[in-house]
């Protein structure tokens, strides 16, 4: 049982104001977020080449078959160990993780052991950039007004790669990035009609909802 089982609509901290309506909902596909997010595949090879440069090295330096053995088993251990640490997270993160988008912002319900909930209006985003896979799979990036920010470790592991000084919130391992992109677009491009009124809506980084408990007070937001 996760906090977000409280919400009041599933990956939003309350209920959509009069008007406002989900145009789409998802989460990241935990493969994807452990081969993008987390470079599953890399390490993998990166152990390969380990091994095969061990091997190498034991045999000509005239090694025992027996001990070199037993050495690389060791090393396929700390690598079967390792990528699987990461796998693991990669299933948790994306069973905890909620993205949506509604007619005026995007929201991203995020964090295993922490989490939060990351609201971005429409009218804070300056531009969104897809980064997709031949397969349709892939991430939607977020780069937010000179104004905004969001700490890069609150947002990881969706967070685009190597933006630590302006970081992009980032629906990161869609499976179907090539399908929820256009839905963006189009909200964005509709929204850009009405920004008067909301420029001064900040983004907010909340708290995600947890089950109630006698004596517990409001939860705490942080504006941005």
């Amino acid at each position: 049982m996760f906090g977000h089982d409280y919400e009041p609509i599933p990956g939003l901290p309350a209920p959509l104001p009069a008007g406002e309506a989900i145009l789409w909902q998802g989460r990241p596909d935990w493969r994807a977020l452990a081969r993008g997010a987390l470079h599953t595949r890399a390490i993998a090879v990166y152990f390969g080449l380990l091994l095969a440069w061990g091997v190498a090295s034991r045999f000509a330096e005239g090694e025992q078959a027996g001990e070199t053995a037993i050495a690389m088993l060791e090393l396929c251990g700390m690598g079967v160990l390792a990528i699987s640490l990461l796998t693991m997270f990669a299933w948790l993160s994306a069973r905890t993780t909620m993205y949506t988008i509604t007619a005026r912002r995007v929201v991203l319900r995020i964090g295993i052991a922490l989490p939060v909930t990351i609201q971005i209006p429409f009218s804070k985003i300056e531009s969104a950039n897809v980064k997709a896979a031949a397969d349709g799979s892939g991430d939607i990036s977020l780069a937010l007004g000179p104004d905004q920010h969001i700490a890069y470790l609150v947002l990881w592991p969706h967070a685009r790669p190597w933006r630590f000084r302006h970081p992009e919130p980032t629906l990161r391992g869609l499976a179907n990035a090539r399908e929820v992109a256009p839905i963006l677009g189009r909200a964005l491009a509709a929204a850009s009609e009405h920004t008067v009124s909301a420029r001064s809506t900040a983004i907010r980084v909340d708290p995600a909802p947890k089950a109630a408990q006698p004596g517990s007070g409001a939860p705490m937001s942080v504006v941005a």
